[in-house]
């Protein structure tokens, strides 16, 4: 039993935010970034598949700076293999899902693996659109927002989650694509050791018979959010407050 699981780094926007000239994205130039925490999920339940079905591992990612630190860190975490695909910045003019879909495709078909496992959602990816993609590019099954898998005899157990606390069950034939939610168990912590183990490994490119497409969509411009003015602050007792809160709300026209 073979899985793949993507990897994708994101800026941490917890950091003080500038835009770019066009205003259509940030400035990633000193912005830092991270793995993307549905990801993270994704590789924990891709390490406890390994440990209960004897699965083999290979994390993937889209090259970029940063990508190389994070595939160490999910060989460290318990993957068996690591790669990049490589990716000329002058070659694509968009780093969305969509866009880059037919890359993660093109590596996926290499590797040919029975399951492949991808985290929900992302900055890039905010409708969870990439698994749908990445089903529709190699024909395979896939099925998302998912919190629960197990594999037997060829075939995945799935928990699917829906809004207001429901949740089904489902059983699909491999090869198949997830979109995962949660992980069934929190993700492991990493010793620094293990770490310092792979900084001499070098994670090596995979070639792919594909290239990034066009993305259609495209955002008009981005605004920072308006800080000119702060909280207001109520003093008083109770009722004073409470009394406050109402004038405020009948002066926004909120109530009557």
């Amino acid at each position: 039993m073979k899985i793949v699981v993507i990897q994708r780094l994101e800026p941490v926007l917890t950091e003080e935010l500038e835009l770019s000239d066009d205003g259509r994205d940030i400035d990633r130039e000193w912005i830092g970034f991270a793995l993307n925490q549905f990801d993270d999920q994704a590789l924990e339940q891709a390490v406890l598949l390994k440990e209960s079905n004897g699965a083999t591992v290979t994390a993937i990612a889209i090259e970029d700076e940063g990508s190389d630190k994070m595939l160490k860190n999910a060989l460290a975490r318990g993957a068996d293999a690591a790669f990049q695909i490589p990716l000329d910045a002058d070659d694509v003019e968009s780093r969305s899902s969509r866009a880059l879909a037919p890359l993660y495709a093109a590596a996926i078909r290499t590797l040919a693996p029975d399951l492949v496992l991808v985290g929900i959602l992302s900055n890039s990816d905010l409708y969870g659109e990439l698994a749908p993609y990445l089903g529709a590019h190699t024909g395979w099954p896939q099925i998302s927002a998912v919190t629960e898998v197990r594999l037997a005899a060829g075939k995945a157990t799935v928990r699917q989650e829906y809004a207001g606390g429901r949740a089904a069950r489902f059983e699909v034939d491999t090869p198949v694509i997830i979109g995962l939610q949660t992980a069934m168990q929190p993700p492991r912590y990493v010793a620094g050791s293990k770490l310092r183990d792979l900084l001499k490994v070098q994670i090596p490119e995979l070639e792919v018979d594909g290239a990034p497409s066009a993305d259609m969509s495209h955002g008009t411009t981005l605004a920072l959010p308006d800080q000119s003015a702060g909280a207001v602050m109520f003093d008083g007792d109770a009722d004073d407050i409470a009394t406050s809160i109402h004038n405020l709300l009948k002066e926004k026209g909120f109530v009557q």
